[in-house]
């Protein structure tokens, strides 16, 4: 006759249902990853894999262009927005953005003289999305002076705001950092 009062091991149940959490776990892992989107980084206005490519003479258009030439913001205002202190990068002027923008640019030579026939484009973005990306190619000057068309924001928060200038054989960058306040 059986003994009923024997007692039963669950571990292998236990094994079964670890097994079964850890392969669930897998698939909701990977089916998150795959419907994440992916962003990659604008910096000098084109892939990464571009610019890794052709960091070398990026580096030396940069440094032949700023040898010649002169960009400068005009009437930017400086935001209140102070970056995390304890980040290790070095932040410059953070730039206060309104809901609906106009900025402007100056391209001189070195030594003052304006200079109305490069060819500028502006690339404003968020930090790590793609999303909301404004680009503006073909800024027309008006005496050394180029005005990037009016643009409009809907989210606050950071920004940055990518200025490229082509002019002869030479090709420059500004990068600044923006925020937009939330009121």
């Amino acid at each position: 006759m059986a003994n009923n009062n024997e007692e039963r091991s669950y571990w292998p149940h236990m094994i079964l249902g670890f097994l079964g959490i850890g392969i669930m776990l897998g698939y909701w892992t990977i089916k998150s990853a795959i419907a994440m989107p992916v962003n990659e980084s604008n910096t000098f206005q084109m892939e990464y894999q571009q610019a890794d490519m052709n960091i070398n003479s990026i580096i030396e258009s940069q440094k032949e262009f700023d040898s010649k030439y002169r960009i400068e913001p005009i009437g930017f205002k400086e935001s209140d927005f102070k970056p995390n202190e304890f980040l290790k990068r070095k932040h410059g002027k953070v730039i206060a953005l309104s809901k609906d923008n106009t900025l402007k640019y100056s391209l001189q030579t070195l030594s003052g003289t304006a200079v109305n026939d490069a060819n500028v484009s502006f690339w404003l973005t968020r930090p790590h999305t793609v999303v909301d990306d404004q680009h503006f190619e073909q800024i027309n000057p008006n005496n050394g002076i180029y005005e990037v068309p009016t643009f409009n924001l809907a989210k606050a928060g950071r920004y940055t705001l990518l200025l490229k200038v082509r002019k002869d054989d030479t090709v420059g960058f500004l990068e600044q950092e923006a925020y937009l306040s939330p009121n």
